[in-house]
């Protein structure tokens, strides 16, 4: 186990009606709110009202800034920021999903800066400041409401890039359950792609001896995929969502990285996708991740074969771990077609032809590799796409 320095001061307020209790929440770190959302989905569930008059009644003066799209847009993210010092916002309240939680990350940290907010996103500069970020969420996905990590899509050069940084974690995320069960089975199916990646970028690492952590993320993707099913064949059940919502945070605040080394080329190759042709992220890591899983195993039969026999109760064929190795991968396949999910770039309208731009975009780092399981080359990655065609 490697040392580490763990730290998620994002306050969790879960269950029902919670959403009512966000204008108390919010007077405790701020006057004047940006109140940032997506295309009006809120609007038509009644949730925007019940978040406007929490806010109301705590006296707290609001301008809005709706329009957040998936995979968010730096254009809104400039006017967010513009916004803000105009109206002289002090707290940014991010209602929706992963989307709108990053689009509110970036503006608060943009607000105090004196440059372009997307130095942030290109490695430019870092961030030495920010306003506060409070959440209400209705997508659990992304893991954005508890998480140091912000990613935004640059709609002019079409790349799409994150960033890291605990200035990054909202101090605070209400989490209603029953917000989720308007969600079309789709975008619930996304959701849960998305989470089982963020628990499996952190699963398969070098390190060895993290026994616990190990545990951690086996009892959180079987978590998903027990119920995921579920609710998409009933979708107003309760506690099938409570489970689901709860394993995304859980997913990416981090306690499941303690002591390991994450990976992350999965995500790094998925953006690209996202960026070429705005596929949902959990759906272009339903591709990415099995392609990756099938040209990496090699590296480290055994940890494929845990996978394989804890995850997906694979029988182990002891003469023969490639197998079973692939026998897990197999299962995660199946799992993402079963509830809906691409498993193939010609799905998603993605071919040869943009290859190159993808790898291209891809190698960015200054060593040229992704990921730290196996650091992958440019050629590597061109093979992964062709094992994800």
């Amino acid at each position: 186990m490697q040392d580490f320095r763990f730290q998620s001061p994002t306050t969790i307020i879960f269950g029902k009606n919670t959403q009512c209790d966000v204008g108390q929440e919010t007077k405790k770190y701020g006057k004047k709110v940006l109140l940032h959302y997506g295309k009006g989905h809120i609007k038509k569930t009644g949730l925007y009202q019940q978040v406007v008059d929490s806010l109301k009644e705590a006296g707290i003066d609001f301008v809005e800034l709706g329009g957040v799209c998936p995979n968010p847009r730096l254009s809104l993210v400039r006017e967010g920021i513009e916004l803000c010092r105009r109206q002289g916002v002090d707290f940014i309240l991010a209602v929706g999903g992963g989307s709108a939680i990053d689009s509110a990350k970036a503006i608060a940290i943009g607000v105090p800066y004196d440059g372009d907010v997307w130095d942030f996103y290109s490695g430019k500069e870092y961030p030495k400041k920010t306003l506060p970020v409070g959440v209400v969420l209705t997508i659990p996905a992304t893991g954005s409401e508890a998480s140091n990590s912000s990613v935004i899509t640059n709609e002019e050069n079409k790349t799409k890039r994150g960033i890291v940084n605990n200035f990054l974690r909202p101090v605070f995320a209400i989490m209603n359950p029953e917000l989720t069960i308007t969600l079309p089975p789709y975008q619930t199916a996304c959701g849960a792609a998305d989470i089982m990646a963020h628990v499996m970028e952190r699963y398969f690492t070098r390190v060895q001896n993290v026994e616990l952590t190990d545990r951690l993320c086996e009892s959180t993707l079987k978590t998903l995929i027990n119920n995921t099913p579920v609710v998409l064949s009933r979708p107003d059940d309760y506690n099938a969502r409570a489970e689901i919502m709860w394993a995304g945070t859980l997913a990416h605040n981090d306690v499941l990285s303690t002591g390991r080394i994450s990976d992350w080329a999965s995500h790094w190759i998925e953006h690209e996708l996202s960026a070429i042709n705005d596929v949902a992220h959990g759906a272009g890591l339903a591709i990415i991740f099995p392609a990756w899983m099938k040209y990496v195993y090699r590296h480290d039969v055994t940890r494929f074969v845990q996978f394989a026999v804890r995850v997906w109760n694979v029988e182990q064929a002891f003469n023969d771990p490639e197998k079973t190795a692939r026998d897990g991968i197999d299962s995660l396949e199946v799992f993402f077609r079963s509830i809906g999910l691409p498993t193939r770039l010609y799905e998603i309208d993605i071919t040869k032809n943009d290859f190159d731009r993808i790898v291209e975009n891809c190698m960015r780092y200054d060593d040229n590799t992704v990921g730290q399981f196996v650091k992958l080359s440019d050629e590597d990655i061109y093979h992964i796409l062709k094992l994800a065609e």
